[in-house]
């Protein structure tokens, strides 16, 4: 296993995870961040929750951030979207992307996985909130990572 969260992905893979970013920005005006750390004491999505606000996600004019979390070495992992998306979207949004992304992570394939996850919000978000010509990137695409 990676020693900490900024070497778990390659170089390539990080690539991979920002233009797959860049390309769901594409069909939704919805905002995704991608942020990484080693260690997830407590509740994973509590956790998630602090950094959604801490990254101040929660300012985009919509309310339509989106962040994907994911603690490497206590292998767990969150999907929060803001309350503009969560008034819009079912109640079990977040829980298909989430299966789906598991089962590439039950595979090792965690790059391919967060990939895959980050896509299929961006198809799925284009419903509610579908990119318009004037939208404005409001987020960084890049990905964060956490110190711990």
């Amino acid at each position: 296993m990676a020693t900490s969260a900024k070497n778990f992905f390659t170089k390539e893979e990080r690539q991979q995870i920002v233009a797959a970013i860049k390309e769901a920005e594409l069909n939704t005006s919805g905002e995704i961040r991608v942020h990484i750390e080693n260690n997830c004491s407590g509740d994973v999505l509590d956790r998630a929750t602090y950094w959604f606000g801490k990254m101040e996600m929660h300012k985009t004019e919509q309310r339509n951030g989106v962040l994907f979390y994911l603690a490497v070495k206590s292998r767990k992992f969150a999907i929060i979207g803001d309350e503009g998306i969560n008034q819009a979207v079912p109640d079990n949004f977040w829980e298909k992307i989430k299966t789906s992304m598991a089962l590439r992570f039950q595979q090792r394939d965690y790059a391919q996985g967060l990939v895959n996850g980050i896509l299929e919000a961006g198809r799925a978000l284009k419903k509610y909130f579908p990119y318009q010509s004037d939208d404005v990137n409001e987020l960084s695409d890049e990905i964060s990572f956490g110190k711990n």
